[in-house]
């Protein structure tokens, strides 16, 4: 955003952090924090805070010095990221509305050194392979028309929470224990949900292939389309495993069926969806910019079965869907939906598709607004810095949704 446009906008800002931080408990932190969020929406290379701080000393020609006021506000100040995301998700389900899906994700800012929290060689799906980084976690609320950020948490390896004192120097709180991507993106599920957003979650293969996550996402109440890995096995839901025996008066009564103890088999669901493959049929999802995009589908209703070779009983009957596209030699892309058993094959594959607005946002966050620009090293400054990008995001999309005629802001 060019400075004659965001000054035309700054009592639209002003007001938007009015509804969203408040007084942030100090004025002087108040300020701050509208400069921060002017510094990011800025046209601009670089949203670290020096090239910021330049910037927007130009811009507003005072005598103030930028670069300390925003290098304090966003490092050592004592504000509370948690408090300013719930507010910002209460002023996003009023603008927005909560009708939508949710998109679970994690991204890599690429990060030389050792020093920075959560930094690690660690894979990432931003370069496609293992290298030097942070990872975070993010959640974003998508509707048909606008996504935005709900939250975003830091990834910290095991060889970070293991090393107390490396975490005490970036001040990493003493409470923060190690926890696998998936439970970080529970635990914003749920912060979101109390602020009443309770609609299909999306995950990737990297989300949804854990068995934990998707019991437990079912186990809160959610509804979910989620990728999954082709290694995991199926049955057909309806399928016969017997009835469990009857008690033989000796040891432990048996609890799961026949076909379960002897060790029943289950395909994988790449073995699955070849062995139906005459039940493709062409589908058209969405309209896109060079027409209507579409491809092969097929979805079942099947029982998770990985482990029913060790004798453990099939999880509850979910939907396996499938895309293959014509021009390939076997399925791409396989999911587990707990949507409701009548829900027709375009509604499982429109939901799924729902997360082409995960790199959309990220494109966005990352070039546009520096997300990954942050140069600090501490756990408070990283989490500032992110909860600010959101916000800045948020305003963004709220400017281009009451003009959607004048195009982007």
């Amino acid at each position: 955003m060019d400075a004659r446009k965001l000054t035309k906008l700054r009592k639209d800002l002003s007001a938007f952090l009015d509804a969203v931080v408040g007084t942030l408990d100090h004025p002087r932190r108040r300020r701050w924090c509208e400069a921060y969020v002017r510094g990011v929406l800025l046209d601009g290379q670089r949203k670290s805070v020096e090239p910021m701080a330049k910037r927007l000393q130009a811009i507003d020609q005072s005598d103030a010095d930028y670069e300390q006021s925003l290098q304090q506000f966003v490092n050592q100040s004592p504000w509370d990221e948690q408090a300013v995301l719930d507010g910002l998700q209460t002023w996003i389900a009023r603008q927005f509305g909560t009708d939508g899906c949710l998109i679970i994700d994690d991204t890599g800012f690429p990060k030389q050194g050792t020093r920075s929290v959560g930094v690690a060689r660690q894979y990432t799906g931003t370069l496609g392979k293992v290298a030097s980084c942070q990872v975070a976690v993010t959640l974003q609320f998508a509707t048909d028309r606008n996504v935005v950020g709900l939250d975003a948490r830091l990834y910290l390896p095991e060889a970070w929470t293991n090393d107390r004192p490396r975490c005490e120097r970036v001040g990493v709180p003493g409470d923060v224990e190690y926890e696998p991507k998936w439970k970080l993106a529970l635990a914003m599920l749920r912060r979101a949900g109390e602020h009443g957003f309770r609609v299909p979650v999306l995950a990737d293969s990297l989300f949804g292939t854990v068995t934990a996550f998707r019991e437990q996402l079912a186990a809160d109440g959610w509804t979910y389309c989620v990728g999954i890995d082709s290694t995991l096995k199926v049955i057909a839901a309806d399928a016969d495993l017997g009835a469990v025996p009857k008690p033989s008066g000796r040891g432990r009564p048996p609890s799961r069926p026949r076909k379960v103890r002897a060790g029943a088999k289950s395909p994988s669901v790449k073995q699955w969806a070849s062995e139906h493959a005459h039940d493709f049929r062409k589908v058209a999802w969405r309209q896109g910019t060079k027409g209507k995009m579409s491809s092969r589908f097929a979805a079942w209703r099947v029982r998770p079965a990985h482990k029913l070779s060790a004798g453990r009983e099939p999880l509850g009957a979910c939907w396996l869907l499938v895309e293959w596209p014509q021009d390939e030699p076997q399925p791409t892309k396989y999911f587990f939906s707990n949507l409701l058993p009548g829900t027709s094959l375009r509604r499982l594959i429109a939901t799924a598709k729902s997360r082409w607005w995960i790199e959309h946002s990220y494109r966005e966050l990352k070039d546009e607004l520096g997300l990954d620009h942050f140069e600090g090293r501490s756990w408070r400054g990283w989490h500032h810095h992110v909860v600010l990008v959101l916000l800045a995001y948020a305003f963004l999309q709220h400017v281009r949704r009451r003009s959607p005629k004048k195009g982007r802001a």
